[in-house]
């Protein structure tokens, strides 16, 4: 039998895919309320790192990696099966986050001269894509694959013209590579019949002593970082960008999470929820620099996170309600923290502001964006 015809077969019947140093394996995770068959992906590289990924909203649902000592711990907040994600507990846990993540003012947006509404799901602002039909709530098709010693799953969906608001019908793909040096690469890709707005992110939650652990605020962050985007009262994007130094928002050195927290406790963020402006030095665009690296000092567990975006979103769990999740485990306040790769919040109410990004997809053109989470230990 050739090659690519056992293959077929081998995911046809939920076997492993493999070499020396990349699997994939396929599996039942579960149906959906409307009845929706939603499956289950892992992947395993030659250092016995696991990720594993839902169809369900295009999510990362796990990360198994060692410490110091080689104890693995699985890293990343999600549920045992897809009722815990279609409950009230699930946070955008791991999720592909759109059409647009994060927030647009007032849940409106002008383009070519013609307004756009959209769901008011915060306050009287759009977060995260909309209520029913957002991008994390849809199943996606995951077709799984390894080459050259990679493995990795990719995602596609058609989002019909108007869903949730947004004009035009748009062909994503988010395709999910883990290699051998620990690093798992998110890349994003999109395309549209009518001018649109794009901002796709994913949602993951991490707490690098395991997932479970009571805090993030032990946790050590630096963020290459000089400047930020202030927001209101209502956690909107004012369109300023202002300088980090001499604020609880200065993390270009490595400093604790939990240091300085509480002089943001009575902000409208309830702590940490900031999107920052990456240093791109001299990097053209589409190029990848370093964005934010985080440390466990416990575990010696590291996340250094790559991006070619411009902005990233630093959200220290303030909303965590102690919801169970895998396991059992209970998921506290500010117990882990999201580090979002993407454009800034709010861009399609601010397109034409001198240094604020451009968040338009056009017919013809593809929107893409590259992610890599980096995972480590130090001694």
């Amino acid at each position: 039998m050739r090659r690519s015809a056992m293959l077929l077969v081998s995911l046809a019947l939920g076997l492993c895919v493999q070499t020396a140093s990349a699997k994939v394996t396929e599996s039942d995770f579960g149906k959906t309320k409307a009845g929706v068959e939603v499956k289950k992906f892992e992947l395993t590289n030659k250092n016995g790192m696991k990720v594993r990924l839902s169809s369900r909203g295009a999510a990362l649902i796990g990360v198994d990696v060692p410490d110091r000592d080689g104890k693995v711990a699985d890293v990343v907040f999600g549920f045992d099966d897809v009722a815990g994600y279609e409950s009230d507990a699930n946070d955008y846990f791991g999720c592909t986050t759109g059409r647009y993540a994060n927030r647009i003012a007032k849940a409106k947006f002008t383009l070519d001269g013609k307004e756009y509404k959209l769901a008011a799901n915060n306050g009287v602002n759009h977060l995260h894509g909309g209520k029913t039909e957002s991008l994390d709530k849809v199943v996606w098709t995951g077709v799984p694959f390894e080459k050259d010693g990679v493995s990795g799953v990719k995602f596609s969906y058609t989002s019909p013209d108007g869903q949730e608001g947004y004009p035009g019908k748009q062909d994503m793909t988010v395709t999910f590579t883990l290699n051998d040096k620990n690093e798992l690469k998110i890349d994003y890709s999109a395309k549209s019949d009518k001018p649109t707005v794009i901002n796709l992110t994913n949602h993951a939650y991490f707490n690098l002593g395991g997932a479970g652990s009571p805090t993030i605020n032990d946790h050590v962050l630096k963020l290459n970082a000089d400047n930020y985007t202030p927001v209101d009262d209502t956690l909107i994007t004012t369109g300023e960008k202002a300088p980090v130094e001499g604020t609880p928002l200065d993390f270009r050195t490595p400093t604790a999470i939990g240091k300085r927290v509480d002089e943001l406790t009575k902000t409208s963020a309830l702590g940490y929820d900031h999107n920052f402006v990456i240093n791109r030095g001299d990097a053209g665009e589409g190029e990848l620099v370093e964005a934010a690296k985080l440390v466990d000092p416990k575990s010696g567990r590291t996340l250094t996170v790559i991006t070619d975006q411009p902005g990233i979103q630093f959200y220290g769990g303030n909303f965590l309600k102690g919801n169970k999740g895998k396991g059992g485990k209970t998921y506290g306040h500010r117990s882990a923290c999201c580090l979002e790769t993407q454009v800034f919040p709010d861009s399609p109410n601010k397109q034409g502001l001198e240094g604020w990004t451009d968040c338009v997809l056009r017919p013809g053109d593809e929107y893409k964006h590259s992610c890599i989470y980096a995972f480590g230990v130090e001694k």
